[in-house]
């Protein structure tokens, strides 16, 4: 029986799995397996610089695949127009896509004593459900649930009545620690969440952090970025100028021409007599090299949390719309503009889930 395994759809993902890792006593490390899902974010060249991290014994891709891959999927999430009909498609859904998703999964998860999936809303929660393999969940994003709980949001109406057809009886599945086989989801900070969730764990993701030794942050930034000579060379010619300097975080946000909109009315907004560093998202698609050529740019693969390990990188002001910067240390001032800021771009029901459970 093997020990561990993770299974990863994002950087951050992978990022709080290195934390994990690296917390664990020296002799239990190289021992877990990390799974990296292609479903929603290209990961390019990282699994060979986890594997050569030396903290996993495999380092294996998922060719995870989301509902719409599967066309005798498409009927069953149609609209009835009634509650018990559409309450039978969903039973039928949540069983042929754990059964159709089987033939992508890259390791018998019933090896493993411990399983640990972030985001198990995507299909791998759906997998082991049906297959009645127990795991841990983790969430998506640093106190994402305090902004977006999507277990409740996409069961709204009678949700206690599905979260028993879930947890008991498991004939249709719910994310997030709602999940028939789903053991307890780790979450940064309970407090933050509206509505708890009696399986809800509580691990501060900052404790981890503090654990660090110098090597182990070494250890991050070598997976994490790379290339890092250009990146501190970015940053010292930023320094250079004498300037304020603000990092902008961008988002996938909109389509984009909106999200070109945004971007550059807060840099309007907050760049003047500054020094411009954009921070581009992982999924963000948007060509932030031929649109916004004349900022200084950071690859979109480098997690923001990576700079709180460069030694010397530090910015006068931060900018972010919705996510969440509680975990920066290298900024004197954070701004997070929020849903109100949003609401100019696109209808407020979009990014205002929270509001309408």
């Amino acid at each position: 029986m093997k020990d561990r395994i993770y299974v990863c759809h994002t950087y951050y993902h992978v990022y709080i799995t290195f934390l994990k890792e690296l917390n664990m006593p020296k002799e239990k490390r190289g021992q877990a397996t990390l799974v990296l899902s292609r479903m929603s974010n290209d990961f390019e060249t990282f699994a060979e610089r986890a594997k050569a991290s030396g903290l996993f014994e495999e380092v294996l891709e998922y060719d995870e695949k989301k509902p719409e891959y599967f066309e005798e999927l498409v009927t069953l999430k149609e609209d009835r127009g009634n509650i018990v009909f559409n309450m039978i498609s969903r039973i039928r859904f949540c069983k042929k896509f754990a059964k159709l998703q089987a033939p992508f999964v890259p390791v018998n998860f019933k090896e493993y004593k411990e399983i640990y999936v972030y985001c198990d809303s995507d299909p791998i929660g759906y997998y082991l459900n049906y297959n009645k393999i127990y795991y841990h969940a983790l969430e998506d994003g640093l106190n994402c649930l305090a902004y977006y709980d999507t277990a409740r949001f996409d069961n709204r109406g009678a949700f206690d009545v599905k979260v028993f057809m879930s947890k008991r009886l498991n004939l249709i599945f719910i994310q997030n620690g709602y999940g028939r086989y789903c053991k307890d989801m780790e979450v940064n900070d309970i407090s933050k969440i509206k509505y708890p969730c009696p399986y809800y764990k509580e691990v501060p993701r900052q404790q981890y952090v503090d654990r660090l030794s110098d090597e182990n942050r070494q250890v991050i930034l070598k997976a994490f970025v790379k290339d890092y000579d250009a990146l501190v060379e970015a940053l010292e010619q930023a320094e250079a100028t004498g300037k304020k300097k603000v990092l902008v975080l961008t988002e996938p946000l909109c389509d984009l021409n909106t999200r070109e909109r945004i971007f550059r009315d807060i840099i309007r907004m907050y760049g003047e007599d500054a020094v411009v560093v954009l921070k581009p998202h992982p999924r963000d698609e948007l060509d932030y090299n031929a649109l916004f050529g004349e900022y200084f740019r950071i690859d979109r693969t480098v997690p923001m949390e990576m700079l709180n390990f460069i030694p010397g990188a530090h910015f006068d002001r931060l900018i972010s719309v919705l996510t969440e910067t509680a975990a920066i240390q290298f900024a004197t001032e954070k701004i997070k503009l929020g849903p109100d800021f949003m609401d100019a771009y696109e209808a407020p029901h979009i990014h205002r889930q929270n509001e309408q459970i």
